[in-house]
C-alpha cells in the first residue's frame, strides 16, 4: 500500500503502527503501483473552505476525509495547513486558510476536529513562518516575537486550542537562522511552553539535519528518514542517549507525547482496516463545501443567476467541458473516475496537473436541457469572440494552477487575460469563473459583467458551480484574502529569493510584520481590487442594533441581520475591533463573524464574545490587554463598515 510515511507499532504492547497519508484536501498521492493511483474524494482547497466562513462546513469536510483516511488504512492524516496567506504568490496558499489568524485558526481547528472524530490523528502544519515556497529549504524568516505572536503564531495557537491536533509538523525553513525542526524557541519555548501543547512534533519530509540539536530542541518524531540525509532518530539517537548527549528523559518525553495522541484520538481502540467507502456520500459533503465557498465578486445588471430563458450559452476555456482543476504537490487527490484531462504533465515531482471529473458544463446542461450550449477551448480568441457575439450569456472559465514547491505570478497563465478582454468586447454579458488557489490580478475586471471566484472546488465542483450560477443556492462565499489591484500594493514587490542561484541562502524580513493582508491595506490606506471578507449575494442584507458591553470581564457584541431581499440567502456579517486611543499593528482586527441563513424578510440576532487576545498586544513574552475604550465595527467586509459603537469597561484575560 502506498503511504506518505510509516512508523512500526509494538505488537506485544498492542501499540498500533502509524500509517501516514497526505494531506488536507483528502487521501492524497497514494499509489498501489507506479502507474495506479488510489481514487478518493477531494474537498475544495483549504482557502475555499475558509471562504465559506463556516466552521460547520470545515468540520463536516474534515470528518469526511478522516473517514476516507481510516477506511483506506491510514490513521495519521497530514492536514490541516494553517500558514497565513502573507505572500499572495505562495504556490501553497491553496492548502491554507487565508490571511487572518482568527479566521484561519477557527476554520482549521474545526477541520481538525472533524478529522480526529474518525479516530485519525490530524497534523497542524507547517510550524512556523513558512509563508512561501521559493527557497523553502534555505531561507530564514527574521521576525520579532511580538509580530509573530500577533499574526502567524496566533493562527496556530487558535487552531491547536480549537482542534486539539495529535501532531504539529515543523517546517523546512529556518527561523532566525535555525532550522524550524531544530529551534528550541519554536518547539520548546512557544509551542510546548507558551501554548502548552501536549501532543508530539513531527518533522516535515526532509526537514531534519541533526540528532542532538533536533532532539533537544523538541522534535519528537523524524517522519521520513528516507527524505533526510540519514535516519537521525534511529541509531544516532540511540548512541546519543548512551553517550549522555541526549538525556533518557527526552526520549521518554518523545514516547509519552506520541502515545498520548494515539490514546487521545482513539488509534489504540480502533485498529485500522480497509473498508468500503461511500463515494456518493463523500461527494455530497465536498459539493456542499464548494457551494458555500464560491464568491460572487461582480454582478453587473444582475447578469447572474443565469436566466433559465437564455436561448444560447457559450462556454469558453478551463476544460469546463470535462472537469475542474485542483492544486499540485503532496496534497494532490486522485479522483474517483480518473483524471478528467490526462496528459498535463509538468516538470517536477509535483505533477501531473489533475482535473477532477466534475464538469461545470455538463452540470449546467443537465439543468437546462432545452438550452443550446457550445464549448470552445479558448485557444483562438478571435473564434471565441465570433461565437460570443451570437450568445445570450458567455461563461469564460479561467484557471491558474498552483502547486507545492513553486511560487508564481498573479496573472492568469497563457493568453487567458487577452481571451477574456476579446470575448467581453464581443458580448456585454460575459461572466468569468475563476478557478485558482490564490488571489489573482484581474486587468479585465471593468470589462466583464460578472466575476465568480470558484477556487479549486473539489470533487463536487462542477455541480456546485452550476448551482451557484443558476441561483439554485445563494452565492455566500466571502473572501478569506485580499485581492490586490496591482503589484505595487505588496509589502515586497519582488518575491524574496527570486533571481538568486539555487542554494543561495537568503533572509525574509516581512516589512508588514503583524499587519498581514487587509491590515496592511488599512494601514497604508490602499484600495484593493476586492477586500477581505467581501462577497456579493443574490439577495440583500441589512444590519442594525449594534451593541457592545463588558460582561464578566469579556467583550460581548450583538447585532441584528435582516434579509431585505426577495429571495432566501446566506450572509457572513463581520465584527472588527480597534482601540479608540493608542494603536495596534493596524487600524482594526477581525474579532468575530457569523454565517447566517435567512429566508426573505427574516431576521436574526447574533451574539459574539470577543477573544481577549484580539483586544491585546503581545510584547514578545505574553499578551497584554490594551486600554479601552474600544471601537466595535460591524461590516460586510473589511472595507464596508456599516455601524460603529464605542465600549468601555474592565477586561479580563
Amino acid at each position: 500500500m502506498g503511504s506518505a510515511g510509516y512508523v512500526p507499532g509494538i505488537p506485544r504492547l498492542g501499540i498500533p503502527a502509524q500509517w501516514v497519508t497526505d494531506a488536507g484536501m483528502g487521501v492524497a498521492t497514494q499509489r498501489d503501483s507506479v502507474d495506479t493511483y488510489r481514487e478518493r474524494t477531494a474537498l475544495p482547497a483549504g482557502i475555499a473552505v475558509a471562504a465559506t466562513f463556516n466552521p460547520d462546513i470545515a468540520r463536516a469536510g474534515g470528518a469526511m476525509i478522516g473517514s476516507e483516511s481510516y477506511a483506506s488504512g491510514f490513521n495519521v492524516l497530514l492536514g490541516g495547513g494553517v500558514d497565513l496567506l502573507r505572500e499572495p504568490r505562495n504556490g501553497r496558499n491553496f492548502e491554507y486558510a487565508g490571511e487572518d489568524p482568527l479566521l484561519a485558526g477557527t476554520i482549521v481547528g474545526a477541520s481538525v476536529q472533524g478529522i480526529q472524530s474518525q479516530g485519525v490523528i490530524s497534523t497542524v502544519k507547517h510550524w512556523a513562518l513558512n509563508d512561501q515556497e521559493t527557497g523553502r529549504h534555505i531561507y530564514s524568516t527574521d521576525m520579532d516575537d511580538a509580530a509573530a505572536h500577533m499574526s502567524d503564531f496566533l493562527a496556530f495557537e487558535l487552531a491547536i486550542e480549537k482542534g486539539k491536533p495529535g501532531s504539529v509538523m515543523c517546517s523546512y525553513n529556518r527561523v532566525r537562522s535555525l532550522y524550524a525542526c531544530e529551534s528550541d524557541y519554536l518547539l520548546n519555548k512557544v509551542l510546548k511552553g507558551q501554548f502548552k501543547y501536549p501532543g508530539y512534533v513531527m518533522s516535515d519530509w526532509g526537514a531534519v539535519y541533526s540528532t542532538e540539536r533536533a532532539a533537544l530542541a523538541g522534535l519528537d518524531q523524524q517522519s521520513a528518514g528516507v527524505f533526510d540525509d540519514q535516519p537521525w532518530f534511529g541509531k544516532p539517537l540511540k548512541l546519543a542517549i548512551q553517550n549522555h548527549k541526549v538525556p533518557q528523559s527526552r526520549l521518554d518525553d518523545m514516547a509519552r507525547r506520541i502515545l498520548r495522541s494515539i490514546f487521545a484520538v482513539g488509534l489504540y481502540d480502533r485498529p485500522i482496516t480497509d473498508a468500503k467507502i461511500d463515494f456518493d456520500a463523500s461527494k455530497k459533503v465536498a459539493q456542499a463545501a464548494a457551494e458555500e465557498s464560491i464568491v460572487l465578486l461582480k454582478n453587473k445588471n444582475n447578469v447572474l443567476p443565469i436566466a433559465r430563458t437564455a436561448k444560447r450559452i457559450l462556454i469558453v476555456g478551463g476544460h469546463a467541458d470535462r472537469g475542474v482543476i485542483s492544486g499540485g504537490g503532496s496534497s494532490t487527490v486522485f479522483p474517483v473516475g480518473g483524471i478528467a484531462v490526462p496528459g498535463l504533465d509538468v516538470k517536477g515531482w509535483y505533477g501531473p496537473i489533475v482535473y477532477l471529473p466534475s464538469s461545470p458544463m455538463a452540470a449546467l446542461m443537465g439543468r437546462l436541457p432545452q438550452t443550446p450550449f457550445k464549448y470552445l477551448d479558448g485557444n483562438d480568441a478571435a473564434a471565441a469572440a465570433k461565437e460570443a457575439a451570437k450568445a445570450d450569456v458567455v461563461l469564460v472559465f479561467a484557471t491558474q494552477w498552483s502547486t507545492e514547491d513553486a511560487d508564481h505570478t498573479m496573472n492568469l497563465d497563457g493568453n487567458q487575460d487577452e481571451l477574456i478582454r476579446t470575448v467581453a468586447a464581443a458580448n456585454p454579458n460575459t461572466v468569468v469563473v475563476v478557478e485558482s488557489g490564490n488571489p489573482i490580478f484581474m486587468p479585465w475586471a471593468d470589462q466583464v459583467a460578472g466575476i465568480v471566484e470558484a477556487w479549486f472546488p473539489g470533487s463536487g465542483g462542477g455541480d456546485a458551480i452550476a448551482r451557484v450560477l443558476l441561483g439554485e443556492v445563494d452565492a455566500s462565499g466571502r473572501l478569506p484574502a485580499t485581492f490586490p489591484a496591482s503589484l505595487d500594493q505588496f509589502p515586497q514587490q519582488q518575491l524574496p529569493g527570486s533571481g538568486l542561484k539555487d542554494g543561495t541562502p537568503f533572509v525574509i524580513n516581512y516589512p508588514e510584520g503583524a499587519a498581514v493582508g487587509y491590515k496592511w491595506f488599512d494601514k497604508k490606506n490602499l484600495k484593493p481590487l476586492f477586500p477581505f471578507g467581501y462577497g456579493l449575494s443574490y439577495t440583500q442584507f441589512a444590519y442594525s442594533d449594534l451593541g457592545a458591553a463588558m460582561n464578566d470581564g469579556k467583550l460581548t457584541v450583538h447585532f441584528t441581520v435582516k434579509n431585505v431581499g426577495n429571495r432566501d440567502g446566506k450572509d457572513a456579517p463581520q465584527i472588527y475591533v480597534s482601540p479608540k486611543n493608542g494603536s495596534w499593528e493596524a487600524p482594526k482586527r477581525l474579532a468575530g463573524w457569523s454565517k447566517v441563513s435567512l429566508a426573505s424578510g427574516a431576521s436574526t440576532t447574533v451574539t459574539l464574545i470577543v477573544d481577549p487576545r484580539l483586544l491585546s498586544v503581545h510584547d514578545g513574552s505574553q499578551w497584554k490587554l490594551s486600554n479601552g475604550p474600544f471601537v466595535v465595527s460591524l461590516g460586510a467586509s473589511s472595507a464596508d463598515i456599516k455601524q460603529n459603537v464605542e465600549v468601555s469597561g474592565t477586561l479580563s484575560r
